[in-house]
């Protein structure tokens, strides 16, 4: 990734604790004491303003509780491997814009909730297309092509997805920070299998590229003229690896065909208000397996607007 994750560690927080005060405390007459100089203290440590801003995907599945025990129990393994899937495809599809992760990288950085889990990315659009070749793979699952026996004695797997971009940071081997934490809580209240971003997200694609709704009419050229790209990414590898979604100039007739987004509400939390958005994007991918080649459609969300938050 080419942005650290700020790190906090447990000795330094502590070395400062006890420069400040003395760890127990035990007076006649309980005191509370003023903790002007500890805070400032612990401020200058953790410098959460020089934080860096994290994209998270949170992927769910969706009524995973309501399959049977038997068939719940391989839903796990059936998640991993088509997180595999889409690892595969991504480097395969965008080698470009995957250049500065390693498929180990992006395995080691998932955080596991039973059920789904969430990854970490540099900007909105590695989730955004993380997110859309997960859908293209669930697809092949569900339409009998990827282990389809499996499928069969499973059934059919509905995914919802979450898209947050905030501040994140590192301590004892787990990541905190409001970007999982919006997350988790965009997830918890989508009652269908939606694709969901916060503002932050739709901010970052209106100061990129005008607008999600711009997706199905741009050029790889102009997908690589984004900031974070531009003077970090070797361009080279464009020449020899084209993008799967993004051509040189759009057609419609391959990658990001349509892009709609819609604002659905908002959540409440300690700091604001944070305006959460339904994006439908809609996918046409050529999948090649051997001498066979297939093309698929798939939809990202949908645009059901029904139990809005």
């Amino acid at each position: 990734m080419n942005k650290t994750v700020r790190t906090l560690d447990y000795e330094k927080i502590v070395k400062i604790l006890e420069e400040t005060e003395d760890k127990y405390v035990f007076e006649k007459v309980n005191l509370i004491p003023k903790e002007d100089e500890l805070r400032d203290k612990l401020k200058k440590y953790v410098n959460y303003n020089k934080m860096n801003r994290k994209s998270v995907l949170g992927i769910d599945i969706y009524k995973y509780s309501s399959y049977d025990e038997f068939e719940q129990s391989l839903i796990p393994f059936l998640f991993k491997l088509m997180f595999r899937e889409t690892i595969d495809r991504c480097f395969s599809n965008h080698k470009f814009m995957f250049q500065k992760y390693t498929k180990s990288e992006i395995e080691e950085s998932f955080i596991s909730t039973g059920d789904g889990g969430f990854l970490i990315f540099d900007i909105p659009m590695h989730s955004l297309l993380f997110a859309a070749n997960f859908a293209l793979v669930l697809r092949t699952y569900n339409s009998y092509h990827l282990f389809p026996k499996l499928r069969k004695i499973i059934g059919g797997v509905s995914l919802r997805y979450a898209i947050t971009y905030d501040k994140l940071y590192y301590f004892e081997n787990s990541h905190y920070g409001r970007a999982i934490i919006n997350n988790a809580r965009i997830l918890s209240k989508d009652n269908l299998n939606r694709c969901l971003i916060d503002q932050n997200v739709y901010n970052w694609f209106t100061v990129n590229i005008d607008g999600l709704e711009n997706l199905q009419v741009l050029g790889i050229d102009d997908i690589a003229n984004i900031y974070d790209f531009k003077g970090a990414y070797d361009y080279e590898i464009l020449e020899k690896h084209p993008d799967g979604f993004f051509m040189k100039e759009s057609t419609r007739d391959m990658g990001i065909i349509n892009s709609d987004v819609l604002k659905i509400g908002e959540i409440n939390s300690k700091e604001s208000t944070i305006s959460i958005y339904n994006i439908h994007i809609q996918v046409a991918s050529r999948l090649k397996r051997g001498d066979s080649s297939r093309i698929i459609t798939i939809s990202l969300g949908n645009l059901n607007t029904s139990h809005l938050f």
